[in-house]
């Protein structure tokens, strides 16, 4: 049994006693409200309905609120269990009233059977909710019980492991003792061998490092009239770079100014036009507008120089008072 049978079982119970609750309802409005209807004034007739529809509710509030406290593995007292009776009786008593007041044993019993059913899913409802509760606890316990035998496992396999490393550690550092010390005799014993090998090979060194530092030093007088070269060289090219730089730099400056000058008198022949005679096509208008915008016209001078209206030459006012795209405009317009 795990906590999904648990919870299915939970809702298969939920879903059968409030099908039952349901149908009992449905039912004992359809049973009782005729006969509210006849002991109640004509004029009153429309509240026969009521009385059903109240005891019942009680029903539902019962039937709920049993459901929470016995998933919460609480107990409401006495007063729920007199409330659960008194509604399952008073249901009981309306449904069975009118065969009963005409001596129809036979209506008794069937109508009957909605609220005795009622009653008793209610009863044990919660005698199934409370022990699927308790079968939860259980379940929790026993799964907490198992967890916390686990977490003693793990730990006390934890210590036998660290106890066991400890003692892997001191067998291997009184080996590494052992080993130092072999190696420290064996190290003397190198050493004096290595001594007179050294005497001998010092003089055969003394001089392979005289003829190492004079080919050495003849290397580094060929390597530095290399060096010598190869920036008198990188000199000569980074000064050719440089006077392109310049030139590229000279000619680009050279070429902005035509281009400012260009669109300088294009804006000045756009303006000079004086007032539109008539509507300017919208390449030629956006062009206009533009020069009077940089030339920091009103609005209302714009219109006349291109023969638009006022509202489309604020929206262009608002478009360029954004990033600057005036100048394609006036090359496209001076074409």
């Amino acid at each position: 049994m795990n906590t999904d049978h648990v919870r299915s079982a939970e809702r298969a119970l939920s879903a059968g006693t409030w099908l039952i609750v349901a149908g009992a309802m449905l039912y004992s409005i359809l049973t009782v409200t005729p006969l509210a209807a006849r002991h109640t004034p004509d004029e009153w007739d429309w509240t026969a309905p009521i009385l059903p529809l109240v005891v019942d509710a009680a029903v539902v509030i019962v039937v709920r609120l049993d459901a929470v406290l016995a998933r919460l593995g609480g107990h409401g007292g006495k007063w729920p269990i007199v409330l659960r009776w008194m509604t399952g009786g008073m249901t009981l008593a309306l449904n069975v009233a009118d065969s009963a007041l005409k001596s129809d044993l036979v209506g008794v019993a069937v109508h009957a059977v909605a609220p005795l059913l009622l009653i008793v899913t209610a009863e044990t409802g919660l005698a199934y909710r409370r022990a699927i509760a308790a079968a939860v606890t259980a379940l929790d316990e026993q799964r907490r019980a198992e967890r916390e035998a686990r977490e003693r496992a793990a730990a006390e396999e934890r210590e036998a492991a660290e106890r066991r490393a400890q003692e892997e550690r001191e067998h291997a550092a009184a080996l590494a003792r052992e080993q130092r010390e072999h190696e420290a005799r064996l190290a003397r014993e190198q050493t004096e061998r290595e001594e007179a090998a050294r005497r001998e090979e010092r003089a055969q060194r003394e001089a392979r490092e005289r003829a190492e530092r004079e080919t050495h030093e003849r290397a580094e007088r060929e390597r530095e009239q290399a060096r010598l070269e190869r920036e008198r060289r990188e000199r000569a090219e980074a000064e050719r770079r440089e006077r392109e730089r310049r030139e590229r730099i000279e000619r680009e400056r050279r070429e902005h100014a035509e281009r400012e000058a260009r669109a300088e008198r294009e804006r000045a022949a756009l303006l000079a036009a004086g007032p539109a005679a008539e509507k300017f096509p919208e390449v030629r208008a956006r062009a206009t507008v533009r020069a009077a915008f940089d030339a920091g016209l009103p609005v209302r001078a714009a219109a006349e120089l291109c023969g638009w209206s006022v509202g489309w030459v604020s929206a262009r006012y608002a478009d360029y008072r954004g990033p600057d795209t005036g100048g394609a405009e006036l090359a496209i317009a001076g074409r």
